[in-house]
C-alpha cells in the first residue's frame, strides 16, 4: 500500500496540447479514489502517469515516498487492470492468475498458495481449470482483477474495467470491486466517465475537465456542494437544471428573478450562503436538482415555485421524469458555459423533474412545483463558480 502524490504535474504534447495542467492530488494510502469526467478530460492520461505508461512534463509524481517520474514501470509495484481484461486465451484461470509471479520466479509452492487463496477470494475456486472463452464477462473480469491482486502491489489502477459489461453485470462488479478494495485495503485509483460508479464506488471523487481538476471531495459531498457549474451539472443523474435569474434585494431577503418567477432566500440561507449579500445586482445561474421539486396546488404569484406545462413523462417505475416547459428562457444566456459537455447549457424553458411514480401526470397539462430555496444552486453567471463564502 502506499501514498500516490501528483505534485504540480503536467502533460503537455509536441503540438502544445496540454493533457494535464498543473495538478496537485494526494490519493492517500489504503483510498479508493475515482477520477472521473467526460472523455479527453485527462483522466486517463493521469492513470497511465502512475503506472509509468505515460512521460511527465512537468511536476514531480511520489509514489511511497519516491519520486517515480523516470522510474521503469515494473520497478513501481504497481498493478493495472484493463478496459479489454488482456487474458491469454490458451492458459486456464489459474494459469492467468499466477502468470504475474511465475515470470518474476515466484516459488511454486509460494505461487499455487497464493492463487489459491486469491481465486477463494474472486470465488473462482470452482473454474480454475476452465479458459477464458469458457467464462461470463464478469468472470473474465475477475481473473483479470486475481491477476493483479495475486502480486500484493502497493497500488491497483483501474482503466474503466466495466464498461466491457452489461447494465446488470456493472451494477454487480461495482459492489465487487468496493468490496474487494475495502477487505485487502489496497490504494486504488479507478478512472470512470460514469459518474454513477464514481459516486458509488469511491472513498473520494476528482471530477477533470480538460486537464484541470475541478473538484475533489466525497461523493456526498459533490452532490451537495458542487464547487461550480461544471460539476453540478455533471454529478447526479438526471442532471441538475440550470437557469438565468437577477438577483435583487426585497424586504424579506433575496430574490432571484427568472421572468415571472422569483425564488426568495431568507435571513437563514444569507447566513448560510454570505455571498449571496455580495451579489445583489448580478446576474447568476441557478441550479435545481430534478428531485429537489415538490408538486403543489397552483397559486398565482407564490414564491419558489415555477408552473408550466407538461411536455412529456418518462415513465421509470418507482418515478416519472416529467419535462416541463415554463416559458421563460433567456436565449441570450442559453449557451453559457457550454462547450458540448451537457454541463452548462441552460434548462430554460424546459425543466426535468423527478416525480412520485404514482402521479397521475399526462403531456399537456399544467403543473406547479415548489421547491425549498436552501435547495437551490447558486452560481457567478461570469465565473461559474458556484457563490457560498
Amino acid at each position: 500500500m502506499a501514498d500516490i502524490i501528483f505534485d504540480g504535474i503536467g502533460k503537455r504534447y509536441p503540438d502544445g496540447y496540454a493533457a494535464i495542467a498543473n495538478l496537485d492530488l494526494h490519493i492517500r494510502d489504503g483510498e479508493f479514489l475515482v477520477l472521473v469526467g467526460p472523455s479527453g478530460c485527462g483522466k486517463s492520461t493521469a492513470l497511465r502517469m502512475i503506472a509509468g505508461l505515460e512521460d511527465i512534463t512537468d511536476g514531480r509524481l511520489i509514489i511511497d515516498g519516491v519520486i517515480a517520474n523516470n522510474l521503469a514501470p515494473r520497478d513501481r509495484d504497481i498493478a493495472m487492470v484493463f478496459q479489454s481484461y488482456a487474458l491469454y486465451p490458451h492458459l486456464n484461470v489459474e494459469e492467468n492468475i499466477g502468470f504475474g509471479l511465475r515470470v518474476r520466479g515466484a516459488d511454486k509452492q509460494v505461487l499455487a498458495k497464493k492463487v489459491r487463496e486469491t481465486a477463494e477470494l474472486l470465488e473462482l475456486s470452482e473454474h480454475l481449470k476452465r479458459k477464458p472463452g469458457q467464462l461470463s464477462g464478469g468472470q473474465r473480469q475477475r481473473v483479470a482483477m486475481g491477476r493483479a491482486l495475486v502480486r500484493d502491489p502497493k497500488a491497483f489502477l483501474m482503466d474503466e474495467p466495466l464498461s466491457n459489461l452489461d447494465a446488470r453485470l456493472r451494477g454487480q462488479m461495482r459492489t465487487e470491486i468496493a468490496r474487494l478494495q475495502k477487505l485487502t485495503g489496497v490504494t486504488t485509483v479507478y478512472v470512470t466517465h460514469d459518474q454513477v460508479e464514481a459516486m458509488t464506488m469511491g472513498d473520494r471523487v476528482a471530477v477533470m475537465r480538460h486537464g484541470v481538476l475541478q473538484q475533489l471531495d466525497t461523493p456526498r459531498a459533490l452532490y451537495d456542494t458542487p464547487a461550480n457549474l461544471f460539476v453540478a451539472g455533471f454529478i447526479g443523474a438526471p442532471s441538475m437544471n440550470f437557469m438565468a435569474a437577477d438577483l435583487v434585494a426585497v424586504e424579506d431577503g433575496i430574490e432571484a428573478r427568472l421572468g415571472p418567477f422569483g425564488f426568495v432566500f431568507g435571513a437563514g440561507d444569507r447566513v448560510r450562503r454570505p455571498g449571496l449579500n455580495r451579489s445583489i445586482g448580478d446576474r447568476v445561474i441557478l441550479g435545481i436538482r430534478p428531485e429537489m421539486f415538490t408538486p403543489v396546488a397552483h397559486a398565482e404569484s407564490a414564491a419558489n415555485t415555477v408552473t408550466g406545462e407538461v411536455v412529456f413523462v418518462e415513465d421509470l417505475g418507482a418515478t416519472l421524469l416529467a419535462h416541463i416547459d415554463i416559458g421563460s428562457a433567456d436565449d441570450s444566456l442559453r449557451e453559457i458555459g457550454h462547450d458540448g459537455e451537457g454541463d452548462g447549457a441552460l434548462s430554460a424553458p424546459r425543466l426535468r423533474a423527478v416525480l412520485d411514480g404514482q402521479m397521475q401526470i399526462r403531456a399537456g397539462e399544467t403543473i406547479t412545483l415548489a421547491v425549498n430555496a436552501g435547495n437551490i444552486h447558486v452560481f457567478n453567471a461570469q465565473t461559474e463558480k458556484a457563490i457560498r463564502d
